[in-house]
């Protein structure tokens, strides 16, 4: 697997692994119905940098990283991660973590933090915790899952 910085040529690849999560509606705290316009100038904005990992020359997961806020804020970054369903379990999220937190390590951030993980959402936490993230907070009943209904979000944080 190779992970790269993204260009727009990428984008449809990227839409068509994004866009069935945004649909879904279970991990995300996006509207389900955006727009693939819409979807896409969120995940590529100009605030951030985000890299696609490739398998046999297809995109098969993508990820963001950005400063979580500005000013005083602005050493702790924030990332997103999506993959294709047919490579879900063979590593590609822990691949672009790891490459993140090596890219962010290089740009001089000192912690990296995950705003919003759905509680529900227990592969990805047990990933997350697999490298080193803790539980740093939890926001009783702040997601409308749409088969669990209100499920708590955690904030997950590592020191790099």
């Amino acid at each position: 697997m190779h992970i790269r910085r993204a260009t727009l040529a990428d984008a449809i690849q990227i839409w068509n692994i994004i866009g069935p999560i945004i649909r879904a509606g279970d991990t995300y705290a996006l509207n389900t119905d955006m727009t693939e316009a819409a979807a896409l100038e969120y995940w590529l904005g100009d605030d951030r940098e985000t890299f696609v990992a490739e398998e046999d020359g297809a995109i098969v997961g993508t990820y963001y990283i950005r400063a979580n806020n500005a000013g005083g804020g602005k050493h702790i970054c924030n990332c997103g991660y999506m993959t294709s369903e047919a490579v879900r379990g063979r590593g590609v999220a822990r691949a672009m973590c790891l490459h993140s937190m090596r890219h962010a390590r290089q740009n001089g951030y000192l912690g990296m933090q995950f705003n919003f993980v759905v509680a529900s959402n227990t592969r990805a936490i047990a990933l997350w915790q697999s490298l080193n993230f803790e539980v740093v907070g939890r926001l009783p009943r702040a997601f409308a899952h749409p088969a669990l209904g209100y499920t708590d979000a955690l904030v997950m944080f590592q020191t790099l």
